[in-house]
């Protein structure tokens, strides 16, 4: 079954928001682990506008289940942040400074000798790599090339076709998937994955690893409730034709 990382960069920008320290950021994602995820993901930046980076060490103490870090490996902080806290993943994400959101994945070819020298960095630690990935044949078959062990595809583009035509909108992630599983790769999945398009894609890629949701997982629990709704989330992930 597929897994389920809480990405908690929302809980930390509404706590920052008053400068103190509610909601309490350890708590929740202890809370978070306790409702069943099987991971948490965090997303520091370098203006620490969520994420704070005393929040992964300390993060790091209590995490019981998977813990990934995601960033821009561009920034010799985050880099350093990452060999000193050694988390179970590593997501290289080629943000821009100052980047609002994520909203595109490397370019494997171009990039490819820095990708190779940046993951042998974290896979010389010890720490499992994955790097984000457009659903490109030609970008997967590159991201083989740079020894990663995992690839996530960013899903934006799947979510934002899915209502409108669901099988068009998964097919270039099932091919990604398909050439990412012949080639070896780990696959994870993330970026505007829902309560209503997460259930078709586990459908079509059932042997996804992981799936990484913040901002939707959130906003539904303003809604349901938090441990209602990673449970209802973890529903979602079971490769079942009887699920909506």
């Amino acid at each position: 079954m597929t897994r389920l990382s809480v990405n908690i960069n929302k809980i930390a920008t509404l706590r920052n928001s008053r400068g103190a320290n509610n909601p309490d950021l350890i708590k929740t994602a202890l809370d978070i682990e306790m409702f069943g995820a099987e991971g948490i993901t965090v997303h520091p930046r370098p203006d620490e506008r969520h994420i704070k980076y005393d929040d992964v060490r300390s993060l790091k103490k209590v995490i019981k289940t998977e813990f990934n870090i995601e960033g821009n490996c561009r920034e010799q902080k985050f880099i350093d942040l990452v060999l000193e806290v050694k988390p179970a993943q590593v997501t290289l994400v080629p943000d821009a400074e100052n980047q609002l959101t994520s909203d595109h994945g490397w370019d494997t070819i171009l990039h490819q000798s820095y990708l190779k020298e940046m993951i042998s960095v974290f896979k010389n630690a010890g720490i499992r790599t994955s790097i984000f990935c457009d659903p490109s044949i030609r970008m997967i078959e590159g991201a083989k090339e740079t020894g990663t062990d995992r690839i996530e595809l960013y899903t934006e583009g799947y979510a934002k076709h899915f209502l409108s035509n669901p099988q068009k909108a998964v097919a270039p992630y099932v091919d990604a998937a398909k050439k990412a599983k012949e080639l070896g790769l780990g696959i994870n999945a993330g970026h505007d994955l829902d309560l209503h398009n997460l259930n078709f894609l586990i459908q079509n890629i059932p042997y996804l690893d992981e799936v990484s949701i913040g901002h939707a997982l959130i906003c539904d629990a303003l809604y349901y409730g938090l441990e209602n709704t990673v449970q209802l989330y973890k529903r979602k992930l079971q490769y079942s034709s009887t699920i909506k």
